[in-house]
């Protein structure tokens, strides 16, 4: 892939193969950002959300080898 995925709230993109049950390959883009991704917190902001989701989704609708993405929060941001 020839371009990257940068936004303000991505601290981090990176695509990743992952392989299906059926053993085919697809890539997904994994964008890692510090945002509260849990609707049920009071942290999470609906707007914030949707910009970085829609910029992710519009990413993957212009990369023709990227199958679909996933917003994730940083491991040390975990509760444990």
């Amino acid at each position: 892939m020839s371009k990257e995925f940068k936004h303000p709230l991505a601290r981090r993109a990176k695509v990743w193969a992952a392989k299906t049950r059926e053993g085919a390959q697809q890539n997904l883009l994994i964008v890692v950002t510090t945002l509260e991704l849990d609707p049920e917190r009071e942290a999470f902001s609906q707007k914030h959300f949707d910009r970085l989701a829609k910029a992710a989704e519009e990413f993957v609708a212009a990369t023709p080898d990227l199958q679909g993405y996933a917003l994730v929060n940083r491991g040390k941001d975990w509760d444990d």
